[in-house]
């Protein structure tokens, strides 16, 4: 009877304490309901900003099992750890070093507060036009810093030092990406003067790409991969499956990476998701085309890197162009990937491997100049202005293309010197017998494909 009585008189209690809880509360206001709609737009804008940058993060996956595919048997081990290791040091050596320098208060041409993190108040103003907190500015940043160190892993494989590459990711990370990066989306100099790149193809690709090139021709050639006449040879990759899976995850990661840069969830982003798989849907179309006119037959591996070329090119201009403008410009990529593999193997004899100079750094240039030439100023009111064929004039076309050669001559420059710093350091190149032997052996001790029969002559 007692216990019974007890429970009543604790539910009358519960209950008189939320009438008077009723009673006493305060009414909303309008200044109340403001800050309860900003928060959750806040977190709103936090869940999606990490959800696109763990997009991006798995574009990791998509780059080592396009690379995978496109080299040698030999050398698969080699190439995954490769994509294993640079997103690792980038991790840290962007946390510790490279946001500062993109991001933080300085000068025009780098940063120069901000490291470890460390905000004062207003160190990284330059990003202050999204709300989300810094911890999810770096993490998104971050992951895109990566994007950036992995591209160089393809032009340089079946060929390349290990530690050689790390010392390399270290320093792209630290230096070559971050200083391109503050020139452009640090409110540096370059945005000052009006160039635009809403997420990349210039800050992220053609920084990549260049500095690929770099390496690439400081390494020399695969062993075999010329005759002594000049004739290219071709060197076929071991998996056209993995390397096909790989650019099918690049392109679903490229979701994050394009609509994720608005960081904030807005309607903007259904039009940049729309623009962004025209782009790499037309890529595809222009560059099987091409290349069923040049070799006679639809190349699949052409067709794998019209995927990229696309997607490279759309991603400057993916939220300032219309649809119909994306299709052209991801066609228009397709078919000059395609041009510059074979030129650059052809003519230049770069030994490109994987396409990477031709997808990133090409096609991120003509992504760049084409912002210049088909943005509409509806699509991003007071952003851009209106390109060339919109009435525009040649102000952006002009601030476009001094962008695309002030970034191509730091980065190329950047590059040799870092390459031969490595170099005279502790070497670029393995030796002529581990080369031939396969690096997962030479490099690593082991096989990516036990107990098969792999020839290691070329």
């Amino acid at each position: 009877m007692l216990l019974k009585l007890g429970k009543i008189s604790l539910l009358i209690a519960v209950l008189l304490g939320g009438i008077a809880g009723l009673a006493f509360a305060e009414e909303p206001t309008v200044a109340s309901n403001a800050a309860a709609a900003s928060s959750n737009a806040v977190a709103i804008d936090t869940v999606w900003v990490m959800l696109t940058a763990f997009l991006v993060f798995f574009m990791q996956a998509g780059f080592a099992m396009l690379e995978a595919g496109f080299v040698r048997a030999k050398n698969v081990a080699n190439v995954l750890m490769k994509n294993l290791m640079d997103f690792s040091f980038a991790s840290i050596i962007y946390w510790a070093v490279g946001f500062a320098i993109m991001f933080g208060a300085g000068n025009a041409l780098f940063g120069t507060s901000g490291w470890f993190l460390k905000d004062s108040g207003g160190t990284f103003a330059s990003l202050s036009w999204t709300h989300v907190p810094l911890a999810a500015k770096y993490f998104f940043q971050m992951v895109f810093a990566a994007t950036a160190a992995t591209i160089v892993s393809g032009a340089m494989a079946g060929r390349t030092k290990f530690i050689s590459y790390i010392l390399y990711s270290i320093g792209i990370t630290a230096f070559i990406y971050p200083v391109v990066g503050h020139w452009i989306w640090g409110g540096g100099w370059l945005a000052n003067l009006g160039f635009w790149d809403f997420a990349g193809s210039t800050v992220v690709h053609s920084v990549g790409g260049w500095v690929a090139l770099a390496g690439a021709i400081m390494l020399g050639p695969r062993i075999g991969k010329y005759s002594s006449n000049g004739s290219s040879k071709a060197i076929p990759g071991h998996s056209i499956s993995l390397a096909m899976l790989g650019v099918i995850i690049l392109w679903f990661g490229w979701f994050g990476f394009n609509p994720g840069s608005t960081m904030a969830a807005v309607p903007e982003i259904a039009h940049i998701a729309t623009t962004t798989v025209l782009a790499g849907a037309a890529g595809v179309v222009g560059a099987v085309m091409i290349a069923w006119i040049i070799f006679k037959k639809p190349d699949v591996t052409m067709g794998i890197n019209g995927v990229v070329a696309g997607l490279v090119a759309i991603t400057a201009p993916t939220a300032f162009v219309s649809p119909g403008s994306a299709v052209i410009i991801g066609f228009l990529s397709g078919i000059l990937v395609v041009l510059a593999v074979v030129f650059i193997d052809r003519v230049l004899h770069v030994d490109d491997p994987v396409g990477c100079i031709a997808g990133h750094a090409a096609c991120g240039v003509w992504g760049t100049f084409a912002l210049g030439l088909f943005a509409q100023d509806k699509f991003s009111p007071g952003t851009t202005g209106d390109g060339l064929f919109f009435g525009g004039g040649w102000k952006l076309l002009g601030a476009q293309s001094l962008g695309i050669v002030s970034v191509a001559v730091y980065s190329l420059l950047a590059g040799f010197l870092l390459f031969y710093v490595i170099k005279k350091i502790v070497g670029l190149r393995v030796s002529r017998d581990e080369e031939l032997k396969g690096l997962d052996i030479g490099e690593h001790g082991m096989e990516a494909y036990n107990g098969f029969q792999i020839f290691t002559t070329e």
